[in-house]
């Protein structure tokens, strides 16, 4: 069962194959990224984050779901050197970490629903389990940063999550708190054991530049693919474990 929705500005696509798949399953991993969207958005005025942002919450009133994810934030602030940070001039965008952290915990819905095979693509951004229907590894495409058409490398992926990053997808939303970010890195792809790991790391690396993917290489569990301005793919020493083939 496949089921493609446009949710948190993005189009999610969710397909599970196991045979006793529930339609009722599917629905409750989209209600779970609507709730996600209502809550976190910084473009929705009427979210907690924007609340937060206009001074109407007070930090002892923050819900449960919100003092995990700024504990998850700072955690991956300390482990980045604090290349990944929220918070930027007062305000809070907790966008970086909210999308791979929705998509491994809608992920867990799945797991609790009993199914082993499936898969779930946010923005580009995946958690797969188990086998496709064909009873191969999941295929997972990484985009060409100057044609979005064009697939440079295709992955192959059985339990793990993939995230890219990149302003080419959404423009200017990755934020360099230590001050300009350069233009020579254009995409940055990484592969974890799920794709929460995956993507607050994506994040912070690409905003370190070039060196970001030397910082993966430093992680254990984690395999990188960045692209630069010039067009040179650079990939961790691991990374070609995933490749399936350059189309």
């Amino acid at each position: 069962m496949k089921r493609t929705k446009n949710l948190m500005g993005m189009h999610i696509t969710v397909e599970v194959n196991d045979p006793n798949c529930r339609k009722e399953s599917i629905d409750k991993v989209f209600s779970y990224f609507k709730y996600v969207d209502s809550k976190f958005s910084p473009y929705k005025k009427d979210s907690e984050v924007s609340k937060i942002n206009r001074g109407e919450i007070r930090q002892s009133q923050y819900s449960e779901g919100m003092r995990t994810i700024i504990k998850l934030a700072e955690k991956t602030k300390n482990e980045t050197e604090g290349y990944f940070d929220i918070w930027h001039d007062g305000q809070m965008d907790p966008s970086g970490i909210v999308k791979g952290w929705a998509i491994y915990t809608a992920a867990r819905i799945l797991d609790i629903e009993g199914y082993g095979n499936y898969y779930i693509d946010a923005g580009g951004d995946i958690q797969a389990k188990g086998l496709n229907k064909r009873l191969k590894p999941w295929k997972v495409g990484i985009k060409s940063p100057f044609n979005k058409a064009e697939i440079v490398k295709v992955l192959k992926i059985t339990n793990g999550g993939v995230a890219t990053s990149g302003t080419y997808e959404r423009g200017e939303h990755i934020y360099n708190p230590k001050g300009k970010m350069g233009d020579d890195v254009r995409s940055l792809t990484v592969v974890g054991p799920d794709v929460y790991e995956a993507d607050r790391f994506a994040t912070a690396a690409f905003a370190m530049g070039r060196v970001g993917i030397n910082f993966i290489e430093g992680k254990f569990g984690l395999e990188g693919y960045m692209i630069g301005s010039d067009g040179v793919a650079t990939f961790t020493s691991g990374f070609s474990r995933y490749a399936v083939s350059n189309s």
